[in-house]
């Protein structure tokens, strides 16, 4: 979740889970015969699973049957390939798509050249919400207030910096753990090192320098999962230290007095969290004139109040840094210079103690000679896709045995969302046509309180609203009619609702307040499924619960013929 230039200097795809460096192959070309997996390439198939995994779908899959394993083998023996299925990149994406070929009757391997989980596990989403775990418990334990409405009165708090660190490693190597074991004791062969093609059926994998790894395989279809890295935009070198990204944040070396962080999207909201909930002070730095770009404006505008207005926090807007030159921890600032976005002109210069990149992710695929399948990536990086999630040739043909997943294609760029891309891609590969709505995959950002959202935004139904000729309803509700929230004492927050007033049709979720990450997926399941609010208006709830907060907003959509019943 290296720089652009930085990944320009190195040769080869490196399948880093949800990622994919670009290095030299080292590996030799191997005869047909020696294709198959040696067993210093792969991790021990007796493995079991270590507990409960926290992502995709490992703990109920993980226990495949021996049915479903002798049909792969057979499958495997009687077709021309190696595999089925191989999977460049084992990320949540890879993770989620090698399940369910396994459990389709496919033979699979995935190849790694990292750390299986990829970003999301290892330098993402599952080591940031460790860090706003323990964070948001320091923020809570300090608001006096708070507390005392609770009739709760503690002494001074303090915390251990190095052992919240180590709370969100711990975490992501036990969830890396998880999910390797949930592969090799389905059979899922996991081959290590960087992979490129060498043709439409055939991959080649190693790692530089190491001859007891790599080799080439052969499969009936390929998926490519290789994921993204941190964008950093020109002018802003990374020293890892006093200027970093997201990947060098998560691991809270040390908690700066004052910290700029360039982006105000989620990554950048999520660690004004962390930061400010541990002491430091916070400055926002946002190229449009607004923060949060891309949520629902007002509910932008209700998370500047709960998460900004309210906290050690000050940002610009309107400007970019276009030169930040690093500096020395507790002896020399880091200095930002700023220029207006629109005139191009210097504004002004800042001097922090540190700087956070928070600018978004670009794809991950140089170097995996895509040329030898006919494809291309676009200008920005992405791999074509059709909605099959069938990579696209030069020439916008569907190659119908290779397919892109997650980061990498751009269609959504979130962890779950490439999941379930997987799992359509092998629905497809199986013959079994499947189109993933892209329009039902919620996001959500995990501050205290949280944002959630699904499908479109306030300002883009109205619009689609004006082109299709239909009326927009819009249904709101505020949890501090919510029981529960204002048992906890956590009435700050609201739902949204938008939907065509003449169908049912639900456009849009969106909610900010206790545990809005949680409940999201009634929504979003009911976009997935086709419901309408007609259809919603009849689920019931149990008392009292945050859920409650949606029951209130379903039953608050009205359309516009009373007569519309839901469906039965």
């Amino acid at each position: 979740m290296a720089s652009l230039q930085a990944r320009a200097n190195v040769g080869r795809a490196v399948s880093m889970s949800n990622k994919s460096v670009a290095m030299p192959v080292a590996a030799s070309r191997t005869s047909r015969s020696s294709r198959v997996v040696r067993p210093m390439t792969v991790f021990a198939a007796a493995s079991s699973i270590v507990g409960n995994s926290a992502v995709g779908k490992s703990s109920f899959r993980s226990t495949v049957s021996r049915t479903t394993k002798a049909r792969a083998s057979v499958a495997a023996a009687a077709s021309k390939f190696d595999y089925d299925l191989v999977i460049i990149g084992c990320g949540v994406g890879g993770h989620g798509a090698a399940l369910h070929a396994v459990e389709s009757g496919l033979k699979v391997a995935v190849i790694e050249g990292h750390d299986i989980g990829g970003t999301c596990v290892n330098r993402g989403c599952v080591p940031s919400k460790a860090l706003l775990a323990a964070s948001g418990r320091v923020r809570e334990f300090k608001n006096e207030q708070h507390l005392k409405s609770l009739g709760i009165q503690v002494g001074a708090v303090t915390f251990d910096r190095q052992a919240i660190a180590d709370h969100a490693s711990n975490l992501a190597t036990t969830i890396q753990g998880n999910l390797k074991n949930s592969l090799t004791s389905i059979g899922v062969d996991i081959l290590i090192g960087q992979a490129k093609f060498t043709g439409p059926n055939t991959v080649k994998y190693g790692l530089p320098g190491r001859l007891d790894v790599g080799g080439e395989v052969t499969a009936k279809n390929i998926i490519i999962a290789t994921g993204s890295v941190p964008f950093v935009p020109p002018g802003i070198p990374i020293d890892g230290k006093t200027v970093f990204t997201s990947d060098h944040a998560l691991k809270l070396d040390w908690i700066p007095n004052w910290i700029a962080i360039i982006g105000s999207g989620y990554i950048g909201l999520e660690f004004s969290d962390v930061y400010t909930a541990l002491g430091s002070e916070v400055t926002f730095v946002e190229a449009v004139d607004n923060l949060m770009p891309g949520f629902d404006k007002e509910i932008a505008k209700m998370a500047q109040r709960l998460l900004i207005n309210g906290r050690p926090i000050d940002y610009h807007t309107g400007v970019i840094a276009t030169k930040v030159t690093p500096g020395v921890p507790g002896i020399k600032p880091v200095i930002i210079e700023l220029t207006d976005f629109k005139t191009k002109k210097v504004v002004d210069t800042l001097e922090v103690d540190a700087c956070m990149v928070a600018t978004g992710r670009a794809p991950y695929t140089s170097g995996l000679n895509l040329s030898s399948i006919n494809s291309e990536v676009d200008r920005r990086g992405f791999v074509p896709v059709n909605e099959r999630m069938q990579v696209l040739d030069t020439k916008g043909n569907a190659l119908t045995n290779v397919f892109c997943i997650g980061d990498a294609n751009g269609k959504y760029m979130l962890a779950h969302a490439a999941s379930a891309q997987g799992i359509s891609a092998v629905e497809n590969m199986c013959g079994r046509p499947h189109v993933l709505n892209h329009n039902s995959i919620p996001a959500a950002c995990f501050t205290h309180p949280e944002v959630s959202f699904v499908g479109v935004t306030q300002e883009v139904a109205e619009e689609q609203a004006k082109e299709k000729g239909f009326n927009l309803g819009v249904a709101k509700t505020s949890f501090k009619a919510n029981s529960k929230a204002l048992a906890e004492k956590e009435g700050d927050g609201m739902a949204k609702i938008l939907y065509r007033k003449d169908t049912g049709e639900i456009l849009g979720v969106h909610i900010i307040g206790l545990h809005a990450a949680d409940l999201i997926h009634e929504a979003s399941n009911a976009i997935a499924t086709g419901q309408t609010v007609n259809d919603l208006k009849f689920n019931v709830h149990a008392h009292p619960t945050l859920s409650e907060v949606l029951d209130e907003l379903f039953k608050q959509a009205h359309t516009e013929d009373a007569k519309v019943l839901a469906k039965v």
